[in-house]
């Protein structure tokens, strides 16, 4: 007996002292297809002034992120479903997908950002402009990107997967989502939260394109 737990122990010893899984900044060019089981959107809202209530939003299957070879024309074009609301009350996400004033999904299904245009600040931040579009209307917003990282996937070994994180906030009353805006703070922080793959295939070619740049060059 004491001898399993010895091994139980040392397993679990190298299980958690074994180094983090290696990613850099490496955005290579191409189109990447947005993973939905790995990605999400999220919001965050003031509640009678009392407390914060979040919830998040699903990121649907047709969401790309296209990264050019000058990295300011990239596009990322990412669709969301109001309709799959989630903050963990089945009543108020009910209430939240169907009240006048609050997303009203039969009348207005669609929710999208498209970018404008994008400036990287860093090899792993950016700032993306583009058009959010809920509840019927768009305007424009900023994300702020941070934490983007790249590596061989290693559970899909013929993907090549890059990571991020981004913010942003709005008024949800610009978008006419005006209901209890007495209770229930106008002020939404956004968030994506986000993973996004390209056959290695056409990351690989694209490391093969870079190679002769650097070989014409010199």
């Amino acid at each position: 007996m004491r001898t399993t737990q010895l091994i139980a122990t040392a397993a679990l010893t190298g299980l958690f002292a074994a180094p983090a899984l290696a990613a850099t900044a490496d955005l290579k060019t191409g189109t990447y297809d947005i993973d939905p089981g790995h990605s999400y959107a999220y919001f965050s809202v003031e509640h009678m002034g009392l407390s914060t209530l979040q919830g998040r939003i699903h990121i649907e299957d047709d969401s790309t992120i296209q990264i050019a070879e000058d990295r300011d024309q990239s596009q990322v074009n990412v669709m969301l479903d109001p309709a799959s609301v989630n903050t963990g009350h089945d009543l108020r996400d009910k209430h939240l997908r169907e009240n006048d004033g609050f997303f009203e999904v039969k009348k207005y299904p669609e929710m999208s950002f498209k970018s404008t245009s994008i400036s990287f600040d860093d090899d792993d931040e950016a700032k993306v402009v583009g058009d959010l579009t809920l509840h019927g209307q768009t305007h424009e917003v900023t994300l702020d990107v941070e934490d983007i990282n790249c590596r061989v996937n290693p559970m899909e070994k013929t993907n090549y997967t890059c990571g991020f994180s981004a913010e942003t906030e709005i008024d949800r009353t610009d978008y006419g989502m005006d209901a209890y805006s007495e209770l229930v703070g106008t002020q939404i922080a956004i968030g994506l939260e986000v993973e996004a793959n390209m056959p290695m295939a056409e990351a690989e070619s694209d490391n093969d394109s870079d190679s002769d740049d650097d070989n014409d060059d010199s």
